[in-house]
């Protein structure tokens, strides 16, 4: 083999790898957004309970996504993985994500520990914000969980990162991470000082709206004893 066919047949093997590669990225992306389905699926078929037996739903809306191939870059560089699929897949819990709003913080709760109780979901991480925020003053639940997904010819396991938080805390987050990439700011530990009383302002919000759809239900309670005396 002469050094042009010795060139071209090493150039021909290295887009055969790329190729590959690229298959089996797109075929993970693929199964991360089945995953994705099968917890939104689990999560509306509670909504749709929760509204039948309380009159009332307990989310306001459900957001998700497959991170950008970017971003996933990105993420292994800065942990310093090599940027293997099978690592992506691996090393990284939140490459599939779903966010869920809600009105109410017991709501919240309602729903993360109904959806921890499904046979096929297995949680494998928890960390409540609620009780115990970030320095910034962010609250909510993370939960990462495993899903199985079916797929032809397997069964295969998946993780998904699943946030809730209020409406107002939401709103929060949406305009801090906005500010936190604004450029010049001449006092920016004044910014994420005022940034940390706001979500502390909202977190009070947060709990007195749920002190007064309390006061409302305990009093419709009240009403229904006396209805059937």
């Amino acid at each position: 083999m002469d050094a042009e066919a010795l060139k071209n047949y090493l150039e021909d093997r290295q887009q055969a790898t790329i190729l590959g590669e690229l298959q089996s990225f797109m075929y993970l992306m693929m199964e991360y957004r089945c995953a994705i389905r099968e917890i939104e699926t689990k999560l509306n078929v509670l909504n749709d309970e929760f509204s039948l037996r309380h009159e009332r739903n307990p989310f306001e809306s459900i957001e998700s996504r497959v991170k950008e191939p970017l971003s996933i870059i990105e993420k292994m560089r800065r942990k310093g993985f090599e940027l293997t699929v099978e690592n992506i897949e691996e090393k990284l819990s939140d490459v599939a994500g779903i966010r869920v709003i809600c009105s109410f913080v017991e709501d919240i709760y309602y729903l993360a520990y109904m959806l921890c109780g499904l046979d096929d979901l297995k949680v494998l991480e928890f960390k409540d914000y609620f009780k115990n925020p970030k320095a910034n003053g962010y609250r909510s639940l993370h939960l990462i969980m495993q899903i199985p997904i079916f797929l032809s010819d397997q069964k295969k396991n998946m993780r998904v990162e699943v946030q809730f938080r209020t409406i107002a805390m939401d709103f929060w987050a949406s305009v801090d991470h906005k500010l936190k990439y604004k450029k010049n700011v001449a006092n920016p530990e004044m910014i994420a000082e005022e940034l940390r009383k706001c979500a502390d302002v909202i977190s009070g919000v947060d709990q007195r709206m749920q002190e007064i759809r309390n006061m409302i239900e305990a009093e419709e309670i009240a009403d229904d004893k006396i209805d059937s005396q």
